[in-house]
């Protein structure tokens, strides 16, 4: 399981963590234990292997879940949201194979767009880049993009010297044209951290990510 965590001001966290299925009843009792220490104002889980019919089977106490999933497909992506924070939902956006779930509201007062997304397959970079194309009325100047989107976005994001490719290029081609930035490399810039290994290629790569609009970075005070 991974996890990435961003502070955002004034005063609120966002967590995305693919958390490799909850079919178990222990590992969501682990999963909420977790959150529940980790006081996120908002988090996203992916790889959850749940439906909107699963609620019940998700609780965390302080936190309401938004879920999206297909359970055949072994996908599924949730939003929980602090009852502490001032977080008011005007729309929700699903897709019906469990790839993406998109929240629009206000954060504080602000407008804010999450869109949580998992892809597992092949080819991630292209599947991305098309779906971005599909939600791009979507993401605006408030707008965060996060999740398990299985793709490395630049060089210093894999272990090995492996170039790359045109899909990739593309869709980091597709982030520039929607003013879309990698939040954890602006405020690490030379660091190397990996959090995937590919036993098939041997390699290590950073394939979980979010996103952010360029004219909102100062936003986010901190990133780990």
């Amino acid at each position: 399981m991974t996890n990435r965590r961003a502070a955002l001001s004034p005063h609120a966290s966002i967590i995305t963590f693919n958390v490799n299925e909850l079919n178990s009843p222990i590992k969501r009792h682990r999963v909420a234990k977790w959150i529940e220490e980790q006081e996120p104002t908002i988090c996203c889980l992916q790889e959850t292997h749940l439906s909107p019919k699963d609620k019940h089977r998700l609780r965390v106490k302080g936190w309401k879940p938004i879920l999206q999933g297909n359970i055949k497909q072994k996908k599924g992506v949730t939003i929980l949201i602090s009852d502490k924070t001032d977080f008011k939902i005007r729309q929700v956006k699903r897709d019906t194979e469990g790839q993406y779930i998109m929240v629009k509201g206000t954060l504080h007062q602000e407008e804010i767009t999450l869109i949580n997304i998992y892809e597992a397959k092949t080819g991630a970079a292209k599947v991305i880049n098309q779906l971005l194309t599909d939600l791009k009325k979507d993401v605006k100047n408030c707008s965060i993009v996060l999740g398990y989107l299985n793709t490395p976005l630049t060089s210093m994001d894999i272990s090995s010297r492996q170039k790359i490719n045109k899909e990739r290029v593309d869709l980091n081609e597709k982030l520039k044209q929607m003013d879309l930035t990698d939040i954890y490399r602006t405020h690490h810039p030379k660091t190397t951290e990996c959090t995937f290994f590919s036993s098939a290629h041997g390699t290590f790569s950073r394939i979980d990510h979010m996103l952010g609009n360029t004219a909102s970075l100062y936003k986010f005070k901190q990133m780990k």
